[in-house]
């Protein structure tokens, strides 16, 4: 429970601070003979501000919570 915890602040300091998060997908168009065209495109993600909060607030809870029993 305690990794789970850490897990939650974690990633709720992270949203909080960078807002979001882009990955690059890799999509195939087009392969003629020994030839071959690749597209790549990127793609950003918005982590909103309540989800980094609540992201926080719940690790923050277990981890209160577990010290107490």
């Amino acid at each position: 429970m305690k990794v789970v915890a850490i897990v939650l602040l974690a990633v709720g300091v992270l949203a909080l601070l960078y807002g979001g998060f882009s990955y690059s997908r890799e999509t195939h168009d087009a392969k003629v003979g020994p030839v071959e065209v690749s597209v790549s495109e990127k793609k950003q993600v918005n982590v909103p501000v309540w989800a980094g909060v609540a992201l926080v607030v719940a690790g923050g809870g277990l981890l209160l919570l577990r010290k107490q029993q």
